[in-house]
């Protein structure tokens, strides 16, 4: 599916640096380039494919030499469009880069829009649709993990295993209709206790992907972990101990924070992103109570909400009050200040927290905050590694096409076992192939794939 008109983008990030590339795929890829590029071995209509050419930009204004560059060419369909690419591969700054777009432009190039790059990629059947969906997964993982995930769908592993369960549906499907065009064989009779297992074997399939949905989406995208308390009880400090790093301001004055800090740090290969809030108490002075508000409302959006504690105090009506917004949170008590006489005990929390786990820190000293992370990682179910035969979902639009298939399956294999008219259970066959085929791009609508690409940076 090659398209008439050529695209150009600026491919790396704004700002000053060492290389920018400006990408134009296209049949006219290559002349645009020709009309402000000189070199002696560039020929358009003679260059060799995966070959540099190096040369000079030349300002068509006023024939000036504007910077050296190298040009990368990559001749359909062996590129990642499909189509003929070519990179101007230039100094970088965003003046030298944004006259060398409008040269493309000038000489007859589109300004890309957002994804189109990938999105001709999977149009001229370069990648499936999960491939494409990965490229961007891959620049925003967060975490070596989260990059693992990401990774093999981009070398096509759950677009292998989705087509594995299409085309044992496929197959199914294909005997189901074989009794409606040959009634008078009843073969639906005889077979439809094994094609009902066939069914259930391929919706188990399914279900164990969608089950891997959760771990794939903390993996992938991280955990909101909350840090709430009442003022000076050492949130920030616990903050700046679990990064290693002086992060949030720390003062002996109540309500030092006032507003959200967020950090990201990695537990056992998952992101774990740590939001440092103001502490909560009676105050009426209007800013604190707009911090206190912002506060409630991240705990109440929390994955998991690290409560802590001031050991050397006595618990108070403060300390009551914050622990009643977290009656249905996962949370971890924090013992912090354990370097100062202790003023309560374990015991004493039980009475308070029941049901928290409970870990004794000392910001200052650091001590304990190893075993505050390794608490963290147990709650989240963080164990530092996939094994190489893992495939994890992350995408929602995934999870959304396997739960269609896995009930479309499930009404098949049940007209199949109370003897529905075959036409009935064709029907659920075929939407349980929609919904597989969702997922890889073989039956994916546009308004989908607009969608999908609005995701995507310009150049991508």
């Amino acid at each position: 599916m090659q398209h008439h008109d050529t695209i150009t983008a600026i491919a790396t990030p704004v700002g000053a640096g060492g290389i920018g590339i400006i990408r134009l795929s296209g049949p006219a890829a290559c002349r645009i380039v020709a009309k402000f590029f000189k070199s002696k071995n560039f020929n358009p209509e003679a260059l060799r494919s995966h070959s540099l050419y190096f040369g000079t930009i030349i300002d068509p204004q006023d024939g000036s030499d504007l910077d050296e560059a190298l040009i990368s060419y990559m001749q359909a369909p062996r590129s990642y469009t499909g189509e003929d690419v070519v990179e101007i591969n230039c100094h970088s700054g965003i003046v030298l880069l944004e006259k060398i777009l409008r040269m493309t432009i000038d000489a007859g190039a589109r300004l890309a829009g957002a994804g189109e790059f990938t999105r001709r990629g999977f149009l001229n059947g370069r990648m499936d649709l999960t491939q494409a969906e990965a490229v961007i997964d891959v620049i925003e993982a967060k975490s070596e993990i989260g990059l693992k995930i990401a990774s093999r769908q981009l070398t096509g592993k759950l677009a292998q295993r989705i087509d594995h369960l299409y085309d044992s549906l496929l197959s199914i499907t294909a005997e189901v209709e074989a009794a409606i065009d040959f009634p008078e064989d009843d073969i639906l009779a005889a077979a439809s206790s094994t094609l009902a297992v066939q069914i259930q074997a391929v919706r188990e399939a399914a279900g164990r992907l969608i089950a891997t949905f959760h771990d794939g989406c903390l993996y992938a995208s991280g955990v909101q972990a909350v840090i709430t308390g009442k003022p000076n009880v050492g949130k920030s400090s616990i903050l700046n101990a679990l990064l290693g790093d002086e992060r949030a301001i720390v003062t002996a004055i109540p309500g030092t924070t006032r507003d959200i800090i967020q950090e990201t740090m990695t537990i056992g290969g998952m992101p774990i992103h740590l939001i440092d809030t103001a502490g909560l108490d009676n105050s009426d002075q209007e800013i604190e109570v707009a911090g206190m508000e912002r506060a409630r409302v991240k705990i109440e959006h929390a994955d998991i909400v690290l409560l802590v504690l001031d050991a050397s105090l006595p618990l108070d009506q403060a300390d009551h009050a914050v622990a009643g917004l977290l009656a249905h949170k996962n949370f971890i008590a924090v013992m912090n200040k354990t370097d100062l006489p202790s003023a309560w005990g374990p015991e004493k929390l039980a009475s308070l927290l029941p049901s928290a786990g409970t870990v004794a820190v000392s910001a200052m000293n650091h001590t304990g905050i190893e075993q505050l992370k390794q608490a963290i990682a147990h709650m989240v179910g963080a164990h530092g590694g996939i094994s190489p035969s893992d495939i994890l979902i992350a995408n929602a639009r995934h999870r959304s096409a396997l739960e269609k298939t896995r009930e479309a399956l499930g009404q098949a294999a049940a007209g199949l076992l109370c003897e529905r008219a075959p036409e009935l259970v064709s029907i659920d066959l075929h939407a349980a192939l929609a919904a597989l085929g969702e997922i890889t791009g073989r039956t994916t609508a546009e308004d989908i794939l607009d969608v999908i690409f609005s995701r995507f940076c310009i150049g991508k």
